[in-house]
């Protein structure tokens, strides 16, 4: 069962204060102890409390300074290699986020295009509305998908297959038919590619000019994958 949160705040309360200090304190030298003793390493610990008149030190004030000073000798860049202030932690806490957001929109992207290239496969055309930067990450993933398949059927041991004959007395095996599905929804997606092109083109013509859109041949991917939207 998980504990209750804690509420990181000031205690007014002076009782509860100096209570929960002490528990804190003792709890701090406690875990200072277990890793020196556990991990054979070098620690102290200073804490400063205004109703004491001086600073408390662990394992002693001899102890703390001989740390300080060793800690002194080593050069600038070891001291602040691992060290932590508020506004470095926060932004190390913002970089692993800003990570963890890019590779669920990545992944949400790739789920949106293997929605919609079932869509596309099982109706027979594209549906309404597909952008370009939807339709070049379609045929993306189509290519990719089609690359798959050939990697996982050169895996096991080359099998003769008998062919496949067609209603039309057609003879055609797996190849021909990925080289099928492949030629297929490339021509879905060049067939939309136009029809966006003409409209855009019609638009500019009506507006008095305007830039020309690129082909689908015009147009690539530098990353591999997405387009840079999906990938910032």
């Amino acid at each position: 069962m998980a504990g209750k949160k804690l509420n990181l705040g000031y205690i007014a309360s002076d009782s509860k204060r100096n209570t929960t200090y002490k528990k804190r304190k003792n709890g701090l030298i406690k875990k200072m102890d277990e890793i020196t003793t556990l991990c054979g390493i070098e620690a102290c610990a200073i804490i400063y409390n205004s109703n004491e008149p001086e600073p408390e030190a662990w394992p002693s004030h001899l102890g703390a300074q001989r740390v300080l000073y060793k800690f002194s000798r080593v050069s600038q860049m070891v001291q602040s290699k691992k060290m932590f202030n508020q506004e470095s932690f926060l932004n190390q806490s913002i970089m692993k986020a800003q990570e963890k957001l890019k590779k669920l929109r990545n992944e949400n992207r790739k789920k949106e295009m293997d929605l919609l290239m079932y869509q596309c496969l099982s109706s027979g055309y594209l549906v309404n509305n597909v952008g370009m930067a939807n339709l070049n990450d379609l045929q993306w993933k189509i290519d990719q998908t089609l690359k798959e398949i050939e990697r996982n059927a050169t895996k096991d041991q080359p099998q003769e297959r008998s062919p496949m004959v067609t209603n039309r007395g057609e003879v055609i095996n797996e190849e021909n038919e990925n080289v099928a599905v492949n030629n297929r929804f490339k021509g879905m997606v060049q067939n939309n590619i136009d029809v966006t092109q003409n409209r855009n083109w019609c638009m500019d013509s009506a507006n008095g000019g305007g830039n020309e859109m690129l082909r689908y041949g015009e147009l690539d991917h530098p990353n591999g994958g997405w387009n840079d939207i999906f990938l910032t």
